[in-house]
């Protein structure tokens, strides 16, 4: 694989992970026991009235809300520590390359996922 096209590709895997900080950060905190961990925050809505219908109604939302943000910091834990795992592999001088087999994976494999890390035949 050319400078250039690497060069590209670590561009992209290095804005993809300045993206997935920002958005993890709109929805947990870093854990600080465990490396490359997120905490989702539990929501705090405006307290009604304690015992009222609407502080159980208000209740349930931040409960929803939280099982929404829990989904999401998921996802972007994951494709953070895939993306972060890219990053490394670009530095050890072995990205491009299947993990299974070795062989290189395609230029448009990787323009379409930066963060891959097998071949077509291996995914």
């Amino acid at each position: 694989m050319d400078q250039l096209a690497l060069q590209e590709l670590k561009t992209a895997l290095e804005k993809e992970r300045e993206s997935l900080v920002a958005e993890l950060k709109l929805i947990a905190k870093p854990d600080s026991r465990l490396k490359g961990d997120w905490d989702t925050e539990f929501p705090q809505f405006e307290t009604a009235e304690s015992g009222s219908h609407s502080a159980r109604d208000e209740e349930a939302d931040e409960v929803e809300e939280y099982e929404v943000r829990l989904e999401a910091e998921h996802s972007l834990e994951s494709r953070l520590l895939a993306v972060s795992h890219a990053l490394e592999r670009l530095q050890k001088g072995i990205y491009g390359n299947c993990l299974k087999c070795g062989g290189e994976i395609s230029m448009e494999r990787l323009r379409a996922n930066p963060a891959a890390e097998f071949d077509i035949e291996h995914a």
